[in-house]
């Protein structure tokens, strides 16, 4: 039973972009052809691909099984063209990166202007996205580096610890809590605290350290993204959890302060990702950051983001997954 790529492109393309009139529009070609395709694809598989019984077709369980190994099979098409351009003579080469938020804005930058100035022809283009899309794209070869801030369990994808990330409790120079001789774990909790989308790694690490120790937030104030947080502590706003790393910058300024909760240690690792069955090797582009983000696992790497381009922030899965398909 051999799939005609043709058809699975098409089907690939229904979902992608979630129907057969939109599919038809981005391909250019008719809905009645595409419909066709899909009908001959199911004949072959002896399966059912999408319920139709609805307003709106919907993945059966072996459409969804079948869809994602066709993102894998383009994703090696893609992998496989880029290589032979490089092959063919393509000198400067290009290098994609995915990380996480933290990853992508305070620790990534510096590793990437060393890379630049060693390798200064070859295009960088960093994207910064929640690790389920960093996953996606890794497993889709839409990205030649994969960082992320939890460890994933995808069977395709090995998570292998790359260094260490310290989470603090920091808060404006004016706030009392900070004259105060001892500060206990309880005491953070009716105090106005900054916190992230509740899916953020950053807010799910504290929580947690604070649920062990018995406590839990009684005032928080959802505040979107790291820096936005940073600022409201530093304008007063309230006390939050963030990443050292992320802090480095407003502390050494010293517009806000760490606060020392006794018992508190917020540690975690950040991972990098990689295909447990990648096609092919990796480029020499890669192999070279590689070695940079092993001199940076103890925190040595650089801190001259000069040079560094083409940064791309996407805020949620569709917008990483459309802009391929958008140019398909």
């Amino acid at each position: 039973m051999a799939i005609n790529l043709r058809h699975l492109r098409l089907f690939a393309a229904v979902v992608d972009h979630g129907g057969f009139t939109k599919a038809a529009t981005q391909l250019g070609i008719s809905q009645p052809a595409i419909s066709k395709s899909l009908a001959e694809l199911e004949r072959t598989l002896h399966v059912r691909l999408l319920d139709r019984s609805g307003r709106s077709s919907q993945l059966t369980h072996a459409g969804r099984i079948l869809h994602a190994r066709a993102r894998e099979i383009f994703g090696v098409e893609r992998l496989a063209e880029r290589e032979l351009r490089e092959i063919r003579g393509l000198k400067s080469g290009s290098l994609r990166v995915a990380a996480s938020p933290t990853i992508a804005t305070y620790l990534l930058p510096p590793i990437l202007a060393r890379f630049h100035r060693r390798r200064p022809t070859v295009q960088i283009r960093s994207i910064q996205a929640r690790d389920i899309t960093v996953v996606k794209l890794l497993l889709e070869s839409r990205v030649d580096v994969a960082l992320a801030e939890d460890p994933q369990t995808h069977e395709l994808v090995e998570a292998t610890a790359w260094r260490d990330d310290e989470l603090v409790v920091v808060a404006p120079l004016q706030h009392e809590i900070l004259g105060r001789e001892s500060i206990t774990p309880g005491d953070l909790a009716d105090v106005p605290f900054l916190v992230n989308d509740p899916r953020d790694p950053i807010r799910r690490a504290g929580e947690r350290a604070l649920a062990d120790l018995g406590v839990r937030l009684r005032r928080a104030v959802r505040v979107g993204g790291t820096e936005a947080i940073k600022q409201g502590v530093a304008a007063g706003l309230g006390l939050a959890i963030v990443s050292r790393a992320s802090a480095a910058d407003l502390l050494e300024l010293g517009r806000m302060a760490t606060v020392p909760v006794d018992g508190l240690v917020i540690r975690r690792k950040f991972w990098r990702l990689r295909l447990r069955r990648r096609v092919g090797g990796i480029s020499p582009a890669s192999r070279e950051l590689e070695l940079l983000l092993d001199d940076a696992s103890n925190g040595d790497a650089a801190s001259d983001a000069t040079g560094v381009s083409d940064f791309v922030s996407l805020d949620h899965e569709r917008r990483a997954e459309g802009g391929d398909a958008r140019r398909r």
